[in-house]
């Protein structure tokens, strides 16, 4: 796992042809709006949680966020322990995020 800034994340994410974006927030906190073509995963979801992420590529690249950088932190920690090589937390989460969001 590595921690990035906003730029960095930004920056890396798209020089990366490998790229996935994962949301670790709940629901209700997706509709309120995400990160363009990210796969929402909620990390509160427990074993649902491990379930989806095992249907994950390993081979990609994931970029994970949640709202504040705590959760993805964690989820990013938990995809290294499962085998993913290439993961980056999104420091400050969707709410510094500065870049284009959808909102549903």
């Amino acid at each position: 796992m590595k921690d990035l800034s906003q730029e960095e994340w930004q920056k890396k994410l798209q020089e990366d042809e490998k790229a996935v974006i994962l949301d670790v927030r709940t629901q209700e906190e997706v509709d309120e709006g995400y990160i363009p073509e990210a796969k929402n995963i909620d990390i509160y979801k427990g074993q649902g949680f491990i379930n989806e992420v095992e249907k994950l590529d390993k081979s990609k690249h994931y970029y994970i966020y949640c709202r504040s950088g705590k959760r993805s932190a964690q989820a990013c920690s938990l995809l290294d322990q499962m085998g993913f090589e290439e993961t980056y937390n999104l420091l400050g989460g969707f709410s510094e995020w500065e870049g284009e969001t959808i909102e549903d």
